[in-house]
């Protein structure tokens, strides 16, 4: 245990000092300053009747205990699961309810979750509703039905609709809920759900927290330790835990953590603001403009507004071939990572529900999804306008000639 370790635990340190000494000098075989990468699959035992700390890399791994130690401190959790990815970090909590349990999720979540969800209530494993989780009416009736586990994703994917965390968890509490919050848009940097009283928190790692789109992976962070061990206890026996190689460039991610999330948002807000500004732009979604329905959520729960924002452009402005021409930004799934990129929600992140699930959730073909990374204000900004000044005429064009 390194001096910094000490602090935390005797008079607490802030955020950023917990992401950048997390394993550091904790090394007392070498004395190492960078914590060691253990790839080992089995550890020795001195004798068959006594369980070493660490005896099967499945089970626990020192590496991958530095990135569970970090995480949890950093949101506030008695303990923390590390998986082989963020889907199986969404799974994970799923082992907690039984047939017959009902389980709330969000009606605009993540098009991975919501397959997720479907095709486990569809083999029985629960029952499942989507509820709108903005609208308190709609709420009322669905927990008026006793839920066993409520998922909570604020800010929304691709939407990001604000839920109010703190509304969600007393209801929760009076139907004797578990709450489990989906904080990948955010990470512990600007937002900690535990603290706002939920149960478990999950992330896909795989974005901001390793932020360098090189490792798959995810994390489970339980406020309560006793509903940590039993997390822990599944992910041993279903094998989803994160590999150790993993977990050494996961944490190594998390030491800039801080600093990349304050440049992002900071070029996210300056961008969503021109596009608002826009005549070619019919909406902006972004938390972070106080035209967002959620703003005054986002201000109480959340300590910053995050790099994400997805927009609906006009109809003069052919979307396909906006995202075809743009130079920086570049055309894929995922987000969080150091490099901006785009996507069309309706045909990659949320293809997987049907039509009638998008509708629903507000997902247009034309809804154009921005993970905005580090590269210059400006740069980005030219780059979209010269995309746009493109797809526009394009749009024309076509329009003429069809005429």
């Amino acid at each position: 245990m390194n001096n910094v370790t000490t602090l935390q635990q005797k008079h607490g340190v802030h955020q950023e000092t917990v992401a950048t000494t997390a394993g550091v000098a904790a090394d007392t075989a070498h004395h190492s300053v960078a914590p060691a990468l253990h790839l080992s699959a089995t550890y020795g035992w001195n004798d068959p009747c006594e369980k070493p700390g660490f005896d099967y890399s499945r089970s626990g791994n020192p590496t991958r205990q530095h990135l569970e130690q970090a995480l949890a401190e950093l949101e506030g959790a008695s303990k923390g699961v590390v998986t082989a990815t963020g889907m199986a970090a969404v799974d994970l909590p799923f082992n907690l309810v039984n047939p017959g349990d009902l389980v709330l999720a969000p009606h605009d979540c993540y098009g991975g979750t919501h397959r997720l969800l479907s095709a486990r209530a569809k083999r029985g494993h629960f029952r499942l509703q989507f509820v709108d989780q903005t609208d308190r009416e709609a709420l009322s009736e669905a927990f008026s039905q006793k839920p066993k586990l409520v998922l909570i994703e604020t800010p929304s994917n691709p939407l990001l609709r604000l839920t109010d965390i703190e509304n969600i968890v007393a209801l929760a509490r009076q139907a004797g809920a578990i709450t489990v919050a989906d904080n990948t848009f955010l990470s512990p940097a600007l937002q900690n759900p535990l603290q706002l009283g939920c149960d478990i928190v999950v992330h896909s790692t795989t974005k901001y927290i390793n932020g360098h789109s090189d490792v798959v992976g995810g994390a489970v962070l339980a406020r309560d330790a006793a509903l940590g061990e039993e997390l822990a206890w599944w992910a041993n026996c279903t094998g989803v835990t994160g590999a150790p190689f993993d977990s050494y460039l996961t944490l190594r991610g998390l030491r800039t953590l801080f600093v990349r999330l304050k440049q992002q948002e900071r070029t996210a807000h300056a961008i969503a603001k021109a596009l608002s500004e826009d005549e070619r732009v019919s909406n902006v979604y972004y938390p972070g403009l106080e035209t967002h329905p959620g703003h005054d959520i986002a201000k109480r729960q959340q300590k910053g507004f995050g790099a994400m924002l997805s927009v609906e452009f006009a109809d003069a402005v052919d979307t396909i071939e906006l995202l075809r021409g743009l130079g920086i930004f570049t055309i894929a799934e995922s987000l969080g990572g150091f490099e901006s990129l785009v996507c069309t929600p309706a045909t990659m992140t949320h293809a997987s529900m049907d039509k009638a699930a998008q509708k629903a959730a507000g997902i247009s073909k034309g809804l154009v999804r921005f993970s905005v990374g580090l590269e210059h204000e400006s740069d980005l900004l030219a780059d979209l306008n010269q995309s746009l000044d493109r797809a526009a005429l394009v749009d024309r064009s076509l329009t003429a000639v069809s005429a």
